[in-house]
């Protein structure tokens, strides 16, 4: 192999690396908003680790935040949580930054 060749794998590992970071990153944060609407709709113990899970499972839905923001914003409407979109994304914003603390400590 050249020099050339393995640069480019080296690069394709650091992507890779990089990409199962994110992933376990965005994950945490989905699962820290979970357990954050789970506290404003009054839910505690098994049933907020429960509906944290749920807020994990809807970001397979679709690319992007939305699906998660969507879901959760439903769901404080729903059971009477007055918010909005804006409030959940700067509190998806705020979680992210815990997240990356938190998987930090963990690599």
């Amino acid at each position: 192999m050249t020099t050339f060749d393995d640069r480019e794998k080296a690069f394709e590992a650091k992507f890779k690396r990089d990409q199962e970071l994110q992933f376990k990153v965005n994950a945490r944060r989905n699962k820290l908003l979970g357990l954050w609407a789970a506290e404003q709709m009054g839910l505690k113990g098994d049933a907020a680790e429960a509906y944290a899970k749920e807020v994990v499972a809807a970001d397979f839905q679709k690319v992007g935040d939305d699906d998660v923001a969507g879901k959760v914003l439903k769901d404080l409407t729903a059971k009477g949580v007055k918010t909005d979109d804006r409030h959940i994304r700067r509190e998806m914003d705020r979680l992210l930054a815990d997240a990356k603390a938190q998987i930090g400590k963990q690599v």
